[in-house]
């Protein structure tokens, strides 16, 4: 049995980071998927902010998704961080920059306000902006070896297949680097084992379920 047990829900975007990262290391590991609205008592009690993923390795637990793929970088071969302490620290900002257009990401699935809908969709487009000026090789982020940005980004960008049916946010326009990133990651095995294989239909379903603009976009 696997060492290693990746407390997930089969939406969650951090929780693909994990898995790509477990993926790309060779680790092998159980998923335990989880209901987030009914949250059973042994997940409340091992996980201090009632979120996934959490990673399971014998008795102990680690919660919050940078410091498991930190703690999967610094124990398991192959890795995905640059060896340049400078370089390196780059590439955790911009780790961070990703979970903050994840965060843009929420309010455009679940606000009912069309002016923060379009707020934040305008802001989409300049955060893509600002990393397709950072982008300066291929096919990944920073050139040939796939990193630990790149397994950040890859959920990201996956959430656009399902938005892309409906509606054009308009956040890769004129983006030719980021468009082709988008695709290349798309093709990663790891990124596509990193779901639920019928990830696309359960995010259509709840965004049709919000009280939002976007649904309202959808019908």
């Amino acid at each position: 049995m696997p060492a290693y047990e990746l407390v997930s829900h089969h939406l969650c975007p951090y929780v693909q980071r994990a898995a790509i990262v477990l993926r790309e290391k060779g680790v092998p590991f159980k998923r335990t998927l989880i209901d987030l609205d009914n949250k059973p008592d042994w997940f409340k009690a091992i996980s201090p902010l009632g979120k996934v993923p959490l990673l399971c390795i014998v008795d102990a637990v680690l919660f919050e998704s940078s410091a498991i793929v930190e703690y999967l970088e610094d124990t398991q071969a192959r890795p995905m961080h640059p060896a340049d302490p400078l370089v390196r620290a780059r590439h955790r900002a911009w780790m961070e920059f990703g979970s903050s257009i994840l965060a843009d990401i929420w309010i455009i699935e679940t606000t009912a306000d069309p002016a923060a809908f379009e707020a934040k969709r305008r802001l989409l487009r300049d955060k893509f902006g600002r990393v397709e000026d950072e982008l300066v090789g291929t096919p990944y982020f920073a050139g040939a070896a796939f990193t630990l940005v790149d397994a950040v980004f890859a959920p990201i960008f996956r959430y656009f297949d399902v938005f892309d049916r409906f509606i054009d946010l308009g956040a890769f326009a004129g983006l030719a680097k980021v468009q082709r990133w988008r695709r290349v990651l798309a093709d990663r095995p790891s990124v596509k084992g990193a779901v639920v294989d019928d990830y696309e239909q359960k995010l259509e379903a709840f965004l049709r379920r919000q009280k939002s603009h976007f649904a309202t976009l959808m019908a």
